[in-house]
Parts: structure tokens; C-alpha cells; sequence
């Protein structure tokens, strides 16, 4: 502060000695005729009150869309172009991240990945790992065997996936990933607001097949946002996508409705479809209804099955295209449902669940109604009855507590009927996985590399796995793992002892745990930790994960996934598996593995 004193006493006496020798009246006194040192100083401190973008070299258009822009993406189906980084080169890609007004969580943003030089889904295909805009340091906002989390930097982080200020990750991103060292891996993300940084003091290894190929490759997935990409310094494969207007080129047509009600009007029964339209050059656009013109062929008011046909004429930039495209679709005009009635009861009318200390406390656990052979007949307006499709009726969700319950029945527009099924508590029997050793003693274990047996739990009832966990304790999640499958390996789900799966019944399931509030002391803790692992099949299509976890801490760890869909009550089985980590099956355990780094 005092040399800034001394700077600011010097400049005020320069400048009275200039005011001093003017002495004119009018004369300019800052003007052209300024001493140069005084103008060049007030200009400095001028130019660096304004706010500079980056100025990037070598940057092309590649200007397309990734993600649908009503923000339906989700994790891992929209993807960018590959972009090729060799040894000592730079990538710098600027791109507009669009997030949803509604986005509920952190990780509303996009993700990058970093891979060897190889395709998605290709036998030697490897991933470093990826970075996420957003920092949850306790959460997975970044991930992979190649990423080292405590390189991070962000002047934004979110304590949980809940928290507000996601809207701030939106706007025009610069993206940097620097090669040009061989002593370090740089990754830099920044919208001018938030500034994410993974500064990585050595270069990354090669991952590829060919040791003579060193490249490397990048690419952005959003997840419940969309990203318009604007431009790179590196050829993407593919070659680039120049912002010249468009033409379209074709369309497909989303949420087009099977049935449509007698007396609805055309532009009200396709309120909800969209259409994804191909420009040239392979540009895509979601375009909402508003835009479309639609036409039916028969007519509206006569019951039965209509062509639809809808119509876009708009370039890229919105100006009126050259020709037109159509699409097509068919959907059917019926009666209106006036009553409908339970005529066949479904296959499985006895659900069961399970009260571990990681659920004791939940006061509103509910579990799914099964519609598996159930028959309902609606009758219509005009008196005519029909068998409806189970897809297309609602059910109120069922109370996970002993007794009998009813199940609501819903159409679209209202009508109802119920039945009853029967809530019971499952009981719990003792299994043990083989062999009783699941992956390597000194926690070097790969990802899907070791596995136990897979044990039946059949309907209605409840198998706990008590074991010895062992972890390297370098990640959240190398440690156990738990997957849900049937006798021909097809899974329904895989979930990990910290509060993340994956598969076809994820999605649907309720899952939460109290690791998350001390990530670091629970990693430790897991190194010897007694756990116990309930998996129930809860007769009504899905499964029960359950987790208890005493730690070498001496505290309790609780994880639950409740509600895994897709389950066929009589073919449910569940294996564990070990990722950096090993399992010693049985209550007692062997002595504690000291942690590998």
C-alpha cells in the first residue's frame, strides 16, 4: 500500500506542474498534447477497468447444437464432435451453455471427457475421465481412473447437487485444454463468472493401442441442458460446421400422442409434439409445435385411425426456406372414456419390504404398484367398451407398511377405480457370496474385473451379505458393489456404496446416504469396514438395496436404493463386485489392509 501512495503523490505533483506551464484558459490539459507518459498511464488504468474476453488464435466456426433445446437430454445421449489434441497442442473451443430456468441440481450443466484416440463403444477405447462445469468436491463432478480431484480449482462450489446456482454456469464458455507442457495437464473452463481450473503437475499417459500414437481426444456431453457449440482451433472429425444460414433438410417428430379424445382440437392434441430437424451440414434444432403446421388426414370428429402430417419451412437463422419438409405420423381419434372397471386382477397382488437402520426413520417410504396381468375395460361415450393398455393408466403409489392398501386406478381425463393389494414385511436370511475373497489384496483391482456369485432372493423375501470391506482410499467409489441381475447375467442395475448406480432400473429408484456429510473421514473409515448389504425382492417388479456400514471410526454409515425397476420377481439375483478395493465375505474379517497409494 505505501509504494501505491508514493505512485499516486508522484502522478498529482506531475500532473499540477502540467497545469502549471498550460496556464491558459481552455487550454487541454489531458488532451493530445499530454505529456505521452501521463495519457499512456490514464489509458492503463482506463483499459483495465473494462471487462477483456480472451482472445484466442486460430479459432474456425463449428457452429451446431448438442443436446435438445427443451432441455429433455439426458446423461449420456447427446454428444459433440470428437476433437483430436495431439502432444504439445492446445485446444480452445468457445460454446453458449444453455441451462434450464427449472434445473433442479448442480450437475445440470455439461460435462467433458477425455479419451485415448479411439471411438465411443470400440473394443480399445479408454477414458481418462471427465470434468464437470459445476465443483461438488463431496459429490462426482469430476470422475476416472486419470483424474486426480484434489487438482481442482473453482471460485463456485456447491456443498450438494441441491444447492442453488446452477443459473451461474450458463453463458458463453470458453474451454481450454493445454498440451503444450510435457510436465503438466491443464484444463481450464470459465464463462467470465465461474472459472473451473484441473491443473495436473505431470502429462497424461497413453492410453492407446499404438504407442506411436499420442493424441488424445475430448468431447461434450450435456446432461438436461444443451450446448450451441460456436468455435475451435482444432478440425474436429467430421470436419467443422460454418455459421452460413441453413437449409432444412428433414424432421422427426416427437411425443406424437397414440390416441387422441373425440372432439379435440388438432392444435390442442399436438400441443406437446416437437420435431428434431436436420439442417445441411448436419446441424440439428428441437423446433416446438408452435412452429410446426399440422393437418390430419381423416377428419378429427370421426373415430378411427388419421395421418398426420406436419409441415416446417425455416432456415437455420428462422427466414423462410427454399422448400419445405414434411413428416408423418399416425395416431387414432377415439371415443371418450366415461367409466372404466378392474375386469382381470394383476398377476402379483403381495408386496413386501424391508426396515434396516438405514429406513427405520423414513415416515413416508412408498413402493410401486405392479399392473403385471391386470385387464382394465373402459366404457366409453357412445356405450362401446374396449380393454385399455396398462401404459396408458396412472397408479397411486402404495404406503411400504404392513397391510392392506388401495391402489388408484387413473385415466388421462379422470376416471378412476381401485383395488387392494397387501403390504407385508419381508424377513431377512443370512447368505454368503463365493468365493469369499472378491478382487486383489493389495486394493489394484480394475473396474468389472472381479466378481462374486451371483445368489438367488426369490419373491417376497430379503438376503444379507455381511463382509469386510477393504479400500485404497483414493476414490468415493472404490469400494463395494452391489448389482442387480437375472440367471442369464442381464442386469437390472449396479449400485456403489456411495449414493450412485447405474442401469435399466436406476433411474426409477429413491436412494440416499449419510456418507456424503464427511466424504473424507467415511473414505477412511471404509478401509475394515463391517458391512451389510440387504437385497430384497419386493414381489412388485423392483428390488431393495440396503446398506449398513460400521466404520473403523467407530461410527455407522447408512445407503439405501429403494424401487429398482425392470426386475422380474422370479429371476432376481445379486453378485458384488470390487473397483481398487477387495471383499473378505463373513462377520469377523481378516486383519486391516493398509491403504496403497
Amino acid at each position: 500500500m505505501r509504494y501505491f501512495k508514493h505512485i499516486a503523490n508522484a502522478l498529482c505533483m506531475a500532473a499540477l506542474g502540467v497545469m502549471a506551464l498550460t496556464g491558459c484558459e481552455g487550454a487541454d490539459q489531458y488532451g493530445i498534447d499530454s505529456p505521452d507518459w501521463i495519457k499512456n498511464k490514464i489509458d492503463s488504468i482506463n483499459n483495465a477497468k473494462q471487462p477483456h474476453e480472451e482472445v484466442l488464435e486460430g479459432m474456425q466456426e463449428d457452429v451446431y447444437t448438442i443436446g435438445k433445446t427443451d432441455f429433455s437430454s439426458g446423461w449420456w445421449s447427446a454428444f459433440s464432435k470428437y476433437y483430436v489434441i495431439g502432444e504439445n497442442q492446445k485446444w480452445n473451443a468457445q460454446f453458449n451453455l444453455n441451462i434450464n430456468p427449472s434445473a433442479p441440481n448442480t450437475y445440470k450443466n455439461f460435462a467433458m471427457i477425455i479419451t485415448n484416440d479411439a471411438d465411443r463403444g470400440a473394443a480399445d477405447y479408454k477414458e481418462y475421465g471427465a470434468i464437470r462445469f459445476d465443483n461438488q468436491p463431496s459429490g462426482n463432478s469430476e470422475w476416472g481412473d486419470y483424474i486426480d480431484r484434489s487438482k481442482v480449482e473453482s471460485n463456485l462450489t456447491f456443498n450438494t447437487d441441491t444447492d442453488d446456482g446452477v443459473q451461474k454456469l450458463g453463458g458463453k464458455v470458453t474451454l481450454t485444454v493445454d498440451r503444450s507442457r510435457k510436465d503438466s495437464f491443464v484444463v481450464k473452463m470459465t464463462n467470465g463468472t465461474v472459472t473451473k481450473t484441473y491443473t495436473q503437475p505431470k502429462a497424461l499417459a497413453n492410453l492407446n493401442t499404438d504407442a506411436s500414437d499420442t493424441n488424445i481426444r475430448c468431447f461434450l456431453v450435456p446432461d438436461g441442458s444443451y450446448i450451441d457449440f460456436l468455435s475451435t482451433n482444432i478440425v474436429p472429425i467430421g470436419g467443422l460446421t460454418s455459421a452460413q444460414d441453413k437449409q432444412p433438410v428433414s424432421m422427426t417428430l416427437n411425443n406424437v400422442p397414440e390416441e387422441v379424445a373425440l372432439g379435440t382440437s388438432l392444435d390442442d392434441a399436438m400441443a406437446n409434439v416437437s420435431a428434431e430437424v436436420t439442417y445441411e451440414e448436419g446441424v440439428k434444432k428441437t423446433i416446438p409445435a408452435s412452429e410446426l403446421y399440422f393437418s390430419a388426414i381423416n377428419d378429427m370428429n370421426v373415430p378411427g385411425e388419421k395421418t398426420l402430417t406436419v409441415i416446417y419451412n425455416k432456415t437455420f437463422k428462422g427466414e423462410s426456406s427454399a422448400k419445405p419438409i414434411v413428416a408423418y405420423a399416425t395416431f387414432k381419434v377415439v371415443q371418450q372414456i366415461a367409466s372404466i372397471k378392474i375386469t382381470k386382477q394383476p398377476t402379483r397382488n403381495t408386496y413386501y419390504f424391508y426396515k434396516s437402520a438405514a429406513t427405520e426413520s423414513m415416515g413416508d417410504r412408498t413402493m410401486a404398484f405392479d399392473p403385471t396381468g391386470m385387464e382394465v375395460t373402459a366404457t366409453y361415450s357412445n356405450g362401446e367398451t374396449g380393454i385399455l393398455d396398462n401404459s396408458k393408466l396412472k397408479f397411486s403409489a402404495i404406503a411400504a407398511s404392513a397391510g392392506k392398501k388401495a391402489v388408484t386406478i387413473s385415466t388421462a381425463n379422470g376416471k378412476e377405480a381401485k383395488l387392494m393389494v397387501t403390504v407385508k414385511e419381508s424377513t431377512s436370511s443370512a447368505a454368503a457370496f463365493t468365493p469369499n475373497l472378491v478382487g486383489l489384496e493389495d486394493n489394484t483391482t480394475k473396474w468389472w474385473t472381479a466378481f462374486s456369485n451371483d445368489v438367488k432372493v426369490p419373491a417376497g423375501e430379503t438376503r444379507s451379505f455381511s463382509f469386510t470391506n477393504y479400500t485404497d482410499g483414493v476414490k468415493n467409489w472404490y469400494n463395494f458393489v452391489t448389482i442387480l441381475r437375472n440367471a442369464a447375467k442381464g442386469e437390472y442395475g449396479w449400485v456403489r456404496a456411495d449414493n450412485y448406480g447405474r442401469g435399466n432400473g436406476y433411474d426409477a429408484c429413491q436412494h440416499d446416504g449419510t456418507a456424503g456429510a464427511d466424504w473424507a473421514g467415511w473414505l477412511a473409515a471404509m478401509n475394515g469396514a463391517k458391512v451389510t448389504v440387504y437385497v430384497t425382492n419386493c414381489n412388485n417388479g423392483t428390488a431393495d438395496v440396503q446398506a449398513i456400514m460400521k466404520g473403523t471410526d467407530g461410527k455407522t454409515y447408512t445407503q439405501y436404493y429403494l424401487g429398482l425397476n425392470t426386475v422380474d420377481p422370479a429371476d432376481l439375483y445379486v453378485a458384488f463386485t470390487a473397483d481398487h478395493c477387495h471383499l473378505v465375505a463373513g462377520t469377523s474379517g481378516a486383519k486391516r489392509h493398509v491403504h496403497r497409494r
